[in-house]
């Protein structure tokens, strides 16, 4: 690293993590390997497909946080590793792949996200482009080791130089083939994966979940393709990341309410793992406020709506959002919400995690 300061936690929520390993994957990826020491193994636990958030030295801000998606397998690794892939001017990656080495301290918060399957019986559609295969893996690697459905990816990348974790991939086919399936679109030889392309690939995996993560311009493709093919909406799941524009590290103190307002709040029921918290809910703070004041461990990360890490469904009443644009019309609809997000419209309402 680009200091030999010993890193100090910005946050009660984050925790300090040695490096490892790092493991050159590609030309332009890199995996960081960490080490989880026993007293923080619980707060570490982690499900296929969720992610690490990490702090990124910066000269210009101070830091910048990233979130980097788990590639290890809860159930195979022993240890947790996130992978991460240059981006052009992208700053944090850059730093990562250039200056991290084995040893080295970084500040990370708990694993989080919800691209992640409830039932790793289930067969498996796994569409991944370029670094979307990172989620992916560790969904994949586990369905293998602890489920019993059938799994067939199809991963895009420009190249085969530049396909992350080939060699793993070929040796877990080469283990099962009964189950997984993998089919590599290349753009060197088939040009951009097109909806036509895809809808032709995933025609014969209609009856599966499908679970997609890659850049927008892929993911609009996969879409509009398992519309065609009339998958529905409750069987397709979407990993989207943005870079974070807040301060994920910083502990936040939640607003007074007014005696005016407590008054006039509403009440909610919010379901999370199987147990039901009930509590006012003043109209002016978000769900992950109230949730966090009653000292609830609400799943989040970001807290700007950009991570969809509290995403939750509405049960019952109506919310409106500050900021929706990471989740699908579709899902709005069908009664997702983001609870850093979300204020209580209706008087009453229920969620469920």
């Amino acid at each position: 690293m680009t200091t030999v300061d010993p890193v100090v936690p910005h946050s009660s929520r984050s925790a300090v993590l040695r490096v490892a390993a790092v493991v050159d994957e590609t030309a332009d990826a890199c995996s960081l390997v960490f080490d989880v020491p026993e007293e923080l193994r619980e707060r570490f636990t982690y499900a296929p497909g969720q992610f690490l958030t990490l702090r990124i030295p910066s000269d210009r801000t101070g830091s910048v946080a990233r979130c980097y998606s788990l590639a290890s397998s809860p159930h195979t690794d022993d240890r947790p590793k996130v992978t991460v892939k240059r981006t052009v001017d992208g700053y944090a990656s850059n730093w990562v792949c250039d200056n991290v080495t084995s040893g080295d301290e970084i500040e990370v918060l708990p694993p989080s996200g919800v691209f992640t399957p409830k039932d790793l019986d289930a067969d498996l559609l796994l569409l991944a482009a370029g670094s979307g295969i990172t989620p992916v893996m560790s969904i994949l690697k586990s369905a293998l080791a602890r489920g019993s459905g059938r799994i067939v990816l199809v991963y895009a990348n420009r190249d085969p130089e530049s396909v992350i974790f080939a060699e793993e991939l070929r040796e877990l086919t080469g283990k099962d083939p009964q189950r997984l399936t993998v089919v590599h679109w290349l753009e060197n030889l088939q040009g951009l994966p097109s909806t036509e392309g895809l809808a032709g690939l995933c025609a014969p995996y209609t009856s599966y979940h499908a679970f997609m993560c890659g850049p927008k311009a892929f993911m609009d493709r996969v879409h509009d393709a398992l519309a065609q093919l009339g998958v529905p909406r409750e069987r397709t799941h979407a990993e989207v990341f943005n870079s974070l524009s807040g301060d994920p590290f910083a502990d936040t103190e939640p607003a007074e309410v007014s005696e005016e307002e407590a008054a006039d709040a509403a009440t909610v029921d919010v379901e999370l793992d199987g147990r039901t918290h009930s509590m006012p809910w003043p109209r002016s703070q978000t769900l992950v406020d109230i949730m966090l004041a009653k000292g609830i461990d609400v799943p989040y990360s970001c807290q700007e709506g950009e991570c969809g890490s509290c995403a939750c469904t509405v049960l019952e009443g109506k919310v409106e959002m500050d900021n929706s644009e990471i989740l699908d019309p579709e899902d709005i609809e069908a009664g997702y919400i983001l609870g850093c997000q979300a204020h209580p419209v209706t008087d009453h309402l229920k969620i469920q995690f």
